[in-house]
């Protein structure tokens, strides 16, 4: 079995911090563990990440958007991700295959069966374990994403479409709750962390 996870979540939810503490927790306890994030992750990865977010970059429409991400992913996979699951190791990824999902199937309103699809085709059968996903509400998340630095382009997209998304990460998790592991990212951030290694490493210790 690869031992792989994401975290998901809507603009601001912590994602990035609680992978960076998690992977500490697990190099603690002795594992590799390689983190990445998409997009960018990889050489190309990192130009395909400034077209899509850069805040003055030009909107790409919704099927070219979507064509970008799984262009990154492809990559990532190959390159990346797959390579370093083979050696054995843990790979933590800050989004994946669900943001794909929510963002262009119901935040964008692209046909969720083609969305699917098309990821599959550019994930080559790796998919993820365990997934974390971070639930706050999404003024919030984009209130907190606000106090780090400019906007990037998707966030500022309208409340509208931040909360299709989040509705579409509820019904992935609904959808799929042996694999996602729902969390409420307004915790106190230590007590969070807590929370994420127990679920993370329970779920190691069954897959052994």
């Amino acid at each position: 079995m690869s031992y792989f996870i994401t975290f998901e979540g809507v603009e601001g939810s912590g994602k990035s911090t609680q992978a960076a503490r998690l992977a500490d927790s697990l190099k603690r306890a002795g594992h590799e563990v390689v983190t990445t994030r998409e997009p960018g992750g990889t050489e190309l990865g990192r130009k395909l990440r400034a077209i899509l977010l850069e805040p003055d970059a030009v909107a790409p429409t919704a099927e070219t958007e979507l064509f970008l991400y799984l262009a990154d992913r492809a990559e990532h996979v190959s390159r990346l991700i797959r390579p370093a699951l083979d050696r054995g190791a843990i790979v933590i990824c800050d989004r994946f295959s669900d943001s794909t999902l929510a963002y262009q199937a119901w935040g964008r309103g692209l046909d969720r069966e083609m969305v699917r699809n098309a990821d599959r085709f550019a994930r080559a059968g790796t998919a993820p374990g365990r997934t974390i996903l971070l639930d706050l509400p999404v003024e919030d998340g984009l209130a907190r994403a606000r106090q780090t630095g400019p906007a990037d382009r998707l966030e500022q997209e309208t409340i509208e479409f931040h909360r299709r998304v989040q509705q579409g990460f509820h019904e992935i998790a609904a959808a799929e709750s042996e694999r996602i592991s729902c969390f409420d990212a307004r915790e106190d951030l230590a007590a969070l962390s807590h929370q994420i290694a127990a679920d993370v490493l329970g779920w190691l210790g069954n897959a052994q």
